[in-house]
């Protein structure tokens, strides 16, 4: 009897610890008695009532938690019908694609209290909003594009969407990241559009490439015009200074032959020997022949009608 006495304390304490309950701190507690949120205690050790009376749910607020949705490389092959991921594009082709997708829980007590009434269908309810996210950004392109682009372009419409319809469902998370896990045409067509994502590609290059090569010419035809405008402006500039060198050469002449014409009258002989003696010089030393023209001399005058002979042949 004493014996049955002691089972019955020892079962009653132990009953009466399971109201006791320790917070790590990666996580909160959400206290429901008799189904009404009671408490949401922190990290610490916490005492409540007993199991049946206090339920006590652990809430992993600082764990970031991952979905994937959508297409499934190792079971697709085995699903009957249409597997799942597989989306119809605007000009009418198949794309698979799968997305991950990195949430973590809201750490406000509403987000707490949504989380723990919504647990069972989180997963399901955020792969329905993320697949219709998928289907109206793919159904609004051609499928070269989505499959180019799909990579870079489709995380940000996904986290966008979904960030703006997720507080709706109250499910009590928040969508941190979406990544692209997989995006290619259906395994019949899958080579033929490699081939033409490599043409494609090798299209790009050859613009790049021309880009390039037109860059690199303009630079040169930059620097060429640049080095004949420098070349034309030296130029103009030494003909500038030679012909205000000459002119004032020829000022200086004029007034020294104005000076020496007041008292000598033959001065101006004088000046045109001067010149024809530079012109002489500077035929002979271009190679040309001066012959003298005395001969033609009658009374003082100069007669030029008499032609040469033409040598005969």
């Amino acid at each position: 009897m004493i014996r049955l006495r002691y089972l019955l304390l020892i079962a009653l304490v132990a009953y009466l610890l399971t109201g006791i309950a320790q917070v790590s701190p990666e996580e909160r507690v959400i206290v429901r008695r008799f189904g009404q949120v009671v408490a949401r205690p922190g990290p610490g050790l916490w005492i409540g009532l007993p199991w049946g009376i206090d339920r006590i749910d652990r809430v992993p607020v600082r764990t970031a938690l991952q979905l994937t949705v959508g297409y499934d490389p190792q079971t697709a092959s085995d699903a009957p019908g249409t597997p799942a991921g597989q989306f119809l594009t605007g000009d009418q082709n198949l794309v698979n694609v799968q997305l991950v997708l990195d949430y973590a829980i809201g750490e406000t007590d509403a987000d707490l209290d949504d989380f723990v009434n919504h647990r069972d269908r989180i997963d399901s309810t955020l792969a329905r909003i993320t697949e219709a996210a998928v289907a109206e950004w793919i159904a609004g392109r051609g499928v070269d594009r989505v499959l180019i682009t799909g990579n870079a372009a489709l995380p940000a419409w996904v986290m966008l969407r979904v960030s703006e319809r997720l507080p709706a469902y109250r499910l009590g998370v928040r969508l941190q990241r979406v990544s692209v896990g997989y995006l290619a045409p259906p395994e019949e067509v899958r080579a033929a559009f490699e081939a033409v994502t490599q043409a494609q590609t090798g299209i790009r290059t050859r613009e790049f490439q021309a880009l390039q090569e037109k860059e690199q010419r303009e630079r040169q035809s930059d620097a060429l015009r640049y080095k004949l405008s420098q070349e034309a402006e030296e130029f103009r500039d030494s003909q500038l200074r030679q012909a205000q060198a000459e002119a004032s050469a020829f000022r200086d002449e004029l007034a020294a032959y104005r000076e020496v014409s007041k008292t000598n009258p033959d001065s101006l002989a004088f000046v045109w020997w001067a010149e024809m003696s530079k012109a002489m010089e500077s035929l002979e030393a271009r190679g040309g022949k001066v012959r003298p023209l005395d001969q033609h001399l009658q009374n003082g005058e100069l007669n030029l009608t008499e032609f040469v002979p033409i040598p005969k042949r």
